[in-house]
């Protein structure tokens, strides 16, 4: 179940669920009575900071940029616009020009901005870059594009790839996290939302020398002030 409803509040929970029986990143529980009186269990996390849904600090890529720590609260929440790029042939590099097409006069600063394309394929496994992944590919030039546009975070649906080459990755990351721009992976159930403008949510924990977070990711549709 990833869709709530609060009088006219939509609610969809954008995370992916995490089982530590089966992910293959590091996730591991141990769960201890501290042995009172009363019942009290707690519970030891063995976690990789970057595990199923997670927002990526600009730490991440350069030792003097900001921890998780030290980027503001109003990073990892606000307006969101669902940019799915519907008509690029598979394994095409997303371009400045095709961003500006659909979406340049949605975007706005101050934006999250979700990429995406029909090419969904699961991120991060054995069929990451064989010729089973069709998924779309970012590039330097996009990243400038949106450096320029002074959105505040980019997130990716499973129709986009950051995983193909080291000199589009790299680029993309280096270019947007110099401008503290934070990246937001492994969302899940965008083809649950309704509109393409919502509020978002995805606060890390806030923990010193942090460079990225788990997240329950979610979307808010039906609040006026986040809906066109």
């Amino acid at each position: 179940m990833c869709v709530f409803q609060m009088g006219k509040l939509r609610i969809i929970d954008l995370s992916k669920q995490l089982d530590p029986a089966s992910e293959s990143r590091r996730c591991r529980l141990f769960r201890f009575n501290t042995g009172g009186p009363i019942p009290d269990f707690h519970t030891h996390m063995d976690l990789v900071s970057h595990l199923g849904t997670h927002v990526e600090c600009p730490y991440h890529h350069n030792d003097s940029w900001p921890d998780v720590l030290a980027m503001p609260l109003t990073r990892f929440m606000g307006r969101a616009v669902y940019a799915k790029v519907p008509d690029l042939p598979p394994n095409s590099h997303i371009r400045p020009a095709d961003m500006e097409r659909i979406w340049g006069s949605k975007i706005m600063m101050d934006d999250i901005v979700i990429l995406d394309s029909p090419y969904g394929m699961e991120p991060f496994t054995s069929k990451t870059n064989t010729a089973e992944d069709k998924r779309l590919f970012v590039c330097r030039e996009l990243a400038v594009w949106f450096a320029e546009k002074q959105v505040k975070c980019v997130g990716f649906g499973d129709g986009v790839s950051i995983e193909n080459s080291y000199e589009d990755v790299c680029a993309f990351h280096d270019v947007l996290m110099a401008k503290n721009i934070v990246f937001l992976e492994v969302l899940k159930n965008l083809d649950k939302l309704q509109s393409d403008v919502f509020f978002m949510s995805y606060s890390p924990l806030p923990i010193r020398g942090l460079d990225s977070s788990p997240v329950r990711a979610y979307a808010i549709e039906g609040m006026a002030e986040f809906s066109a």
